[in-house]
């Protein structure tokens, strides 16, 4: 019985795990689903205004910490962003995880200086 109780507990720490660490292909087509090259450009790279980040490449645990800074909206450690704000509202935690993985994925030209 205790075997049985920890492969089920070894794969339910794999599941949240592999939850974490996102989907690329969902976060795919979560960032086509909500029109994120819209703003930050088709290849996430080429925003279409100079204020706006390119997220190609980015960091994905910047990006989940930035999508749910938006969901928080104007509060403690939240972000405040009109259209940001409206977009990182709709998406689930999932969402969060498989479009941070899959902008990370992309290749991105931010350049870090050591």
């Amino acid at each position: 019985m205790k075997a049985i109780t920890g492969v089920i507990l070894s794969l339910a720490m794999l599941s949240a795990t592999a939850l974490a660490a996102g989907n690329i292909d969902a976060g795919k087509a979560a960032a086509e689903k909500y029109n994120c090259a819209s703003c930050h450009g088709k290849d996430f790279n080429s925003p279409i205004d100079p204020a706006y980040p390119k997220i190609a490449g980015q960091h994905k645990d910047y990006l989940e910490h930035a999508l749910k800074a938006y969901q928080r909206g104007d509060g403690p450690n939240g972000r405040t962003n009109a259209i940001m704000g409206g977009q990182a509202k709709a998406l689930s935690a999932a969402d969060i995880a498989n479009i941070s993985a899959y902008l990370s994925s992309l290749p991105g030209s931010l350049v870090l200086k050591k």
